[in-house]
């Protein structure tokens, strides 16, 4: 009777085994917290050299099938790599002169009709139901002047530092060009080196969760790009008919915005309507929205689903989420990234529960022999 009685543990006993594991928790939790915040920290030290190579592996993505057909035709790596660099830069030089003449000339137009509409905004503004006078909306003006002047040296600093960026993003895109070229070179030589310098049991790990991020990598890309090429060939051409100044160069922000779901979209259709406000008017801006929406539907109803089934598996709100985070930690360039880099995040949680399921399957297996065994 005694031994059962002390055999039952203490409510305090229970506690301190509770407060022993939360604390174990809180601990590992910090420990992660800080190791994810030196991983960050060098990450942004590091981002004028990560970001040139992330840019060509992304680039790799579209342009390794190319080379690797190339390749099996018994060119050299060197010379399959120039060919398709030099095939894919003027491609960009194509459509570059093709739609810069159209900008040159609508551009002074679509600024005059600008002007035009600024005059009708502020006839509405000083009509009814405002009637606003002209005196308060020459002292607005006035103020805003004032305002601009008084930032005159803020807005000098902004054009310096805009020249900066400008150089960084040349030096950015050279470097992108030159590493693309050796990785579309010497890739096939990467898994068995890093087969190599890894060594087991992580290099079968490492090989494998490389070719997934590579394979999902490659298939947004390419998704996202014929997606991309869809609406922009059909908002362009409802922009031509419509005649909305600069079809040519909306199109081509449509397809490039494709690239940032969501928000790229939004965007691109938000200035499409815009110019076709000032340009051509309200109901020329709301049959404009209605193309774009009809367009959009098509591509989350339909092309996306359809598409990028295979491709990428990630929910709307974590592309939002990722989207947005992307875009308030680093810009233009981080709103683009962020879907590949949430697309790879994916990838590898997804590797890691298999991995878990199989540990777990293989210990259940010996358990259940032992207890076979205890029976006979």
């Amino acid at each position: 009777m005694h031994e059962e009685t002390t055999s039952i543990p203490t409510r305090g006993s229970i506690y301190t085994a509770h407060l022993r594991s939360s604390s174990a928790v809180a601990i590992q939790f910090i420990a992660v917290a800080a190791a994810l915040w030196v991983l960050a920290w060098a990450v942004g030290e590091a981002w004028v050299i990560i970001l040139p190579v992330v840019l060509a592996l992304i680039a790799c993505t579209v342009l390794w099938p190319p080379v690797r057909w190339l390749r099996g035709k018994g060119l050299a790596p060197a010379a399959a790599v120039a060919v398709v660099l030099l095939v894919a830069a003027g491609v960009v030089a194509g459509v570059i002169a093709l739609v810069a003449p159209a900008i040159a000339e609508q551009s002074t137009q679509l600024a005059q009709q600008a002007s035009a509409g600024v005059v009708q905004v502020r006839d509405w503004l000083g009509g009814p139901p405002l009637n606003i006078s002209e005196t308060q909306l020459n002292s607005a003006v006035t103020a805003i002047n004032d305002r601009l002047n008084s930032s005159s040296t803020q807005i000098a600093s902004g054009v310096f530092t805009g020249v900066g960026a400008a150089t960084s993003a040349l030096v950015t895109v050279f470097t992108a060009l030159v590493v693309t070229f050796f990785l579309l070179k010497d890739g096939p030589r990467f898994v068995p080196w890093l087969r190599r310098v890894v060594g087991r049991p992580a290099a079968p790990h490492a090989a494998e969760l490389l070719s997934r991020v590579w394979a999902t990598l490659g298939g947004f890309i390419r998704t996202q790009a014929l997606v991309s090429l869809v609406d922009a060939v059909l908002i362009g051409i409802g922009l031509v008919i419509l005649g909305v100044p600069l079809a040519y160069a909306l199109a081509i922000i449509t397809f490039i915005g494709g690239f940032v779901p969501i928000v790229g979209a939004f965007v691109a259709g938000g200035l499409a309507v815009l110019v076709a406000l000032v340009a051509n008017g309200p109901v020329n801006a709301l049959i404009v929205l209605g193309l774009i929406l009809a367009v959009q539907q098509l591509e989350g109803n339909v092309l996306q689903p359809w598409l990028q089934s295979k491709s990428m598996n990630l929910h709307a709100v974590i592309v939002l989420l990722a989207v947005t985070f992307g875009a308030s930690t680093f810009g233009v360039i981080g709103a683009f990234l962020a879907v590949p880099v949430a697309a790879a995040v994916a990838v590898a949680l997804r590797y890691y529960g298999e991995q878990v399921a199989k540990r777990q399957l293989g210990g259940a297996v010996p358990a259940q022999r032992r207890a076979a065994a205890t029976d006979e």
